[in-house]
């Protein structure tokens, strides 16, 4: 149970996305916390989405990490601190600096950001500090640095909702930034005439909002735009007097787009003529257009071109640093943003200032050190191809799991093993990297932190803590700056608060700040930090309340840059295998180790999966809800097989959430090869070519159990449940003793009696052990996937009374009714209740089903599915 400190409500920010949402946390007496959003946080205005909606859920210390380790056993703070500084020493006293690394995490608040920055860069003298984020936003980093000479996010919220045309690129919003989702959903309403495009592969949710969808090729992005970029200058559709005075280098990036017809564009997109040809005639004739990229722009091995492939069509036609127009880069994390602007890449020094001189001369100066590292350090990719190659000695990972979202994962996880030295800090004890190290350090959480984030618009908002800090668990910031001192440097890192820490950056910022850098927080040294009210930057200059509002860049000349981008080849993978794309679902975050505690996100869905097109199923025999491994040179996987025509043919999709901890064999980042964009070092997280076949397995099983199992069957999948936990199991044999297999996989005690049902025509078994008449476990087996539902089980566990019979049937009865799978996570309304709804209770719209059931009235990101519903029944009523 967690302890709290405060029992008002506390103001704080959601550390899931990078749409920075404010949240109310409320401690309540029996230990819980009431969550709501912040309706005065201009990020969400009150709304959160299924995840922030159930962080209260996320707060129990079930399986934190609260004590320091060393060699897996407990050990005094001291004792595990003075290990890492001494080894630390040691490495760089026999190999040098660049033989340590810090691997860090858009997890972590600027505040710790910066310490580690410092540390690694200012006084240890390496660049080898990196950190996730490299895996999600490098190029958008790389793409705006080379167009702006600064990397500045230009959008702002409110454009979204001014816009009259916003273009969706390699951005499912309605999973994965659901606040912003519903934000251009209201205004959508309230403005029929808005269009909205959305340019992707997938046919996601949030085509369910867009006017026109466009299902390129992977990779066909910069096709695309370079094409618009051909269209609107032959169309005449340019802002001559912008292009002359603010920008250079628009000839030649012309030149390379002239041939770009809409005919090619269409042979390298796959994209029909009329289809590119209207989203560019819409593009021309709305001045207010907004382009909102995400990762499925940054994570390709041409995500930096196709960032400026976007920025030239803006740039061409002057639609940036105003009102409801501009190129909008959506950070994946709470605070990609903050890990950037205090130098959290590993090719950026601090302040958003480079390796060059002038910089080195001004940090060193500010910083008080003359041992400050002079050149990029290794990013991601290349750092953990280096620990493999033996040149790391010694590594600590901050709030981050790289075993399971790195590229090539089983590369990194046999790294990490043979690495000399490696430290750990996180709040999780169960995470696939925690287990390599040889230093675990506990971390304090969401609740527990005290600090701040930057959102995708550049706006800073505090977390604050409401918790007690759990167990023996320390802030980030802390920890380094602990380790600092043991290793020589404590006159520098003296904080005594997060709010000393935040003043130095801010000051740092400001220093010898001409206007000739973007990023100035000097006005916010004397703010009152403890209520810091939410911050959009710039801070200082009231002329640029709206980034290059003036037409002002922050390259040499002032002028912002049109880069040439010449598109690369339609990627045709080789005969027999698939452009294997991964990402995120709705309810889940990054490796779940902090949304996979709440069974209410668990519910939509529970285990591994592939999308995979009808056709493509059919011709390799791979059924509805059967097992497909996917593998390649990398690895394999074996997941469940979700057969949707919202897949393009030869094209498959996996979400990367999945670990050791949840699933036998699930870690999809295994199978991505680690090759990455040549300006951004961003791997290409969405491109890597797979074979698919089907599983064979013998027999199924799906289990309900008051306690977490220890599971050897050949597949297995496991999730939280309310009153414990629930799986999915598959064998290539039957067990020779269902006996035995369910005592020792269940823990179960010699006493306890196995009820058991066989129906031997259809090879389909069942059995429960009950303890006065509440359910201990009950497994379901079949030949074919099991047809069990599993909302109705999963609600056994919470059921007092039951008998045998009623739980071996596997079927509800009428005193226990069937919800159906989970479509709405926020309120856990199930697909039958929204059938029920549309077919005795009439509701034809999915606000009447709103209305009647809840379902989609929070976040909305099953508006989609309930209309799907909706639109089943009408078809099936005119049929």
């Amino acid at each position: 149970m967690t302890l709290s400190v405060a029992s008002t409500t506390t103001r704080t920010t959601c550390p899931y996305c990078g749409v920075g949402c404010g949240v109310l946390a409320t401690p309540q007496a029996d230990g819980s916390v009431a969550i709501a959003g912040d309706p005065d946080h201009p990020a969400n205005f009150g709304r959160l989405c299924s995840k922030g909606s159930a962080l209260g859920e996320t707060l129990s210390l079930d399986g934190r990490l609260l004590y320091p380790e060393s060699d897996g056993a407990r050990v005094t703070w001291d004792e595990a601190l003075e290990r890492v500084a001494s080894t630390f020493k040691r490495a760089i006293t026999e190999f040098g600096p660049n033989s340590v690394a810090f691997y860090g995490s858009g997890q972590l608040l600027t505040e710790d950001y910066y310490v580690a920055n410092k540390l690694m860069k200012g006084f240890i003298g390496s660049g080898n500090m990196d950190t996730n984020s490299r895996l999600c936003m490098a190029s958008s980093v790389a793409g705006h640095k080379r167009a702006f000479g600064s990397d500045t996010v230009p959008g702002n919220y409110e454009d979204l909702e001014l816009a009259d045309l916003i273009v969706l690129v390699g951005s499912n919003l309605g999973w994965c930034h659901p606040v912003l989702y519903q934000r251009i959903v209201k205004a959508k309403a309230e403005r029929p005439d808005m269009r909205i495009v959305l340019i992707d592969p997938r046919r996601t949710v949030s085509a369910d909002i867009a006017d026109l969808h466009l299902p390129l090729q992977s990779d066909g992005d910069a096709a695309l735009f370079v094409g618009l970029l051909a269209h609107l200058a032959n169309a005449g559709v340019t802002a001559p007097g912008f292009i002359a005075d603010h920008t250079s280098g628009v000839d030649a990036a012309l030149l390379v787009a002239e041939d770009w017809t809409v005919a090619r564009v269409a042979t390298a997109t796959g994209v029909p003529e009329h289809a590119i040809a209207l989203f560019y005639d819409w593009f021309a004739r709305t001045e207010k257009t907004v382009t909102v990229y995400s990762q499925g722009v940054n994570q390709s091995a041409a995500g930096t071109d196709k960032v400026n492939a976007i920025v030239n069509c803006h740039l061409l036609t002057g639609r940036i640093g105003r009102p409801g127009m501009g190129p909008f880069s959506v950070t994946g994390q709470p605070n990609a943003m903050g890990g950037r602007e205090v130098g959290g890449l590993a090719n950026t020094l601090a302040a958003h200032m480079d390796f060059s001189p002038e910089a080195i001369d001004r940090v060193g100066r500010f910083w008080r050190s003359d041992s400050i590292a002079t050149e990029p350090g290794l990013k991601a990719v290349d750092l953990f191809t280096a620990m493999g190659r033996g040149e790391i000695k010694a590594i600590w990972i901050m709030a981050t799991n790289p075993v399971d979202s790195m590229p090539e994962a089983d590369m990194v996880k046999a790294a990490l093993a043979a690495c000399p030295f490696v430290v750990v800090s996180d709040m999780s004890a169960r995470t696939d990297t925690g287990v390599t190290a040889h230093v675990r350090l506990p971390a304090a959480g969401w609740g527990e932190k005290d600090g701040t984030v930057t959102n995708s618009e550049r706006r800073i908002s505090r977390q604050r803590p409401f918790l007690a800090l759990p167990g023996e668990a320390r802030p980030d910031w802390w920890i380094v700056s602990e380790v600092a001192r043991r290793m020589g440097f404590g006159d520098a890192f003296g904080y005594a608060s997060p709010a000393d820490i935040f003043a130095e950056h801010s000051a740092l910022t400001g220093f010898e700040n001409d206007g000739s850098r973007d990023l100035d927080l000097s006005g916010l040294i004397e703010a009152d930090y403890a209520s810091l009210a939410p911050t959009q930057w710039p801070v200082r200059r009231a002329s640029r309340a709206r980034m290059f509002g003036d037409g002002r860049f922050f390259t040499p000349d002032r002028k912002a840059r049109f880069v040439p981008v010449l598109p690369p080849p339609p990627f045709a993978p080789a005969p027999g295998r698939f452009i294997f794309n991964t990402g995120r679902v709705r309810d889940h975050w990054h490796t779940m180790t902090r949304t996979g505690k709440t069974p209410r996100l668990s519910a939509h869905y529970a285990e591994p999966f592939v999308e995979i097109h009808p056709a493509d199923a059919d011709r390799l025999n791979i059924a509805r809800a059967s097992l497909v491994r996917l593998s390649n040179r990398h690895g394999s996987v074996v997941v469940r097989a979700l057969v949707t025509d919202r897949q393009r043919r030869g094209h498959l999709f996996s979400p990367m959430h999945w670990t050791d901890q949840f699933a036998s064999n699930g870690r999809i980042d295994a199978l991505v090869t680690a090759k990455v964009d040549p300006f951004s070092s961003q791997p290409a997280l969405k491109m890597a070519e797979v074979e698919a076949e089907p599983v064979n397995a013998a027999l199924f099983g799906f289990f309900v159990s008051a306690q977490r199992p220890a599971l050897d069957s050949a597949y297995w999948a496991v999730a939280e449940a309310v009153g414990g936990m629930r799986g999915e199991l598959a064998w290539f044999e039957q067990p020779a003793d269902w006996d035995h297999w369910l005592r020792s996989a269940f823990a179960l005690p010699q006493a306890a009696r196995i009820h058991s049902m066989l129906d031997s025509g259809s090879g389909r078994r069942s059995f429960v052990v009950l303890e006065q008449g509440q359910l201990v476990v009950a497994l379901y087996t079949a030949p074919e996937p099991v047809a069990v539902s599993r909302q109705w089980a999963v609600g056994l566990l919470s059921a007092q009374g039951l008998s045998a019979s009623t739980v071996l049937a596997g079927r509800p009865g009428a005193d226990m009714p069937d919800s159906g799978a989970i479509v709405c996570s926020c309120f856990s309304v199930g697909v039958n209740t929204i059938t029920a709804a549309v077919t005795a209770q009439g509701c034809s719209t999915v606000e009447a089903v709103g209305a009647c059931t809840k379902a989609g009235t929070n976040c909305g990101s099953c508006r989609a599915e309930i209309r799907g519903i909706i639109d089943a029944h009408r078809l099936a009523a005119a049929e």
